[in-house]
């Protein structure tokens, strides 16, 4: 969805202007790459296992990749009776219908979830002198739960919580999902994790995406893996795993030191700080 200038300066209240500057830009995922390093991924130390050991994707990536924050107030909430808590206890869809200015259609509407879908066709283009209030009413994101309400209604304060950690929790999670249940299809922010395979293991990077700017993850801005068959390319990604060695995994990014937040202390940290809470262990 284009980026209207008028969006701008309430993107920029929410400290998530760059990351809407990144979606403008955004990149095509390697599905068979992703699927054969989270064949990799073990539930029990959120770890990657490779043949020279482990690796993992912690907080600080989240930060260069992304450009999200990794401190301030944590994003948290109740997933079962949440319409209870939403402001004093005021119904959902009403508290919805005040902000947004109109309700989806029932058949856009699952539980508490809302088809993507219908706010793109309903907010995908900003209309001709449209006033504050109609700004304030833009939202974009396959479905969006409606208990991200109370953080929306409030502009100003989502620059303060931590997204970063959310963002990283709920990667965590729906990579442990697939380890311990047998889900089919992966969910959670995957351009992510496949960012941070093309900066960790240089190996896998595609050819010609050389300039970069903020966040780290515009640098593969238009990329486009095509639609060759999946098998085989699988295949030849767990090939590639199977022979990776110590020498292949970069583990500081740009600009950071030796020792400094990119040693393997802070790496160690982080797997330890973002356990079974997320992941239901």
């Amino acid at each position: 969805m284009r980026l209207d200038d008028r969006y701008v300066p309430y993107l920029q209240m929410a400290g998530l202007y760059h990351l809407a500057r990144l979606n403008d830009r955004w990149f095509r995922l390697d599905e068979p790459l992703v699927s054969a390093f989270v064949e990799r991924w073990r539930p029990e130390t959120h770890t990657f296992h490779m043949s020279f050991g482990e690796c993992t994707i912690t907080l600080q990536d989240v930060a260069y990749q992304l450009g999200l924050p990794v401190d301030g107030r944590y994003v948290s909430g109740f997933l079962t009776d949440f319409h209870v808590y939403i402001d004093g206890g005021r119904p959902a869809w009403q508290w919805f219908h005040e902000l947004l200015g109109v309700l989806p259609l029932a058949n856009q509407i699952q539980k508490f979830a809302v088809n993507c879908t219908w706010f793109q066709e309903t907010f995908g283009e900003c209309p001709e002198g449209a006033d504050e209030e109609t700004l304030f009413a833009d939202k974009s994101g396959n479905r969006i739960h409606i208990r991200w309400l109370p953080f929306v209604a409030r502009l100003e304060e989502m620059g303060s919580y931590n997204w970063g950690s959310a963002a990283l929790a709920w990667l965590y999670r729906c990579m442990c999902r697939v380890a311990n249940r047998h889900v089919v299809k992966l969910a959670g922010p995957l351009q992510l994790l496949q960012s941070w395979i093309f900066w960790r293991f240089p190996g896998f990077r595609p050819a010609g995406y050389d300039a970069f700017s903020w966040p780290l993850a515009s640098r593969w801005s238009g990329y486009n893996p095509g639609i060759s068959e999946k098998g085989p390319r699988v295949q030849m990604a767990r090939l590639k795993i199977d022979l990776l060695q110590a020498r292949d995994h970069t583990r500081r990014p740009p600009g950071c030191p030796s020792g400094g937040l990119g040693a393997s202390a802070y790496d160690v940290m982080v797997v330890c700080d973002l356990p079974d809470i997320f992941c239901g262990g």
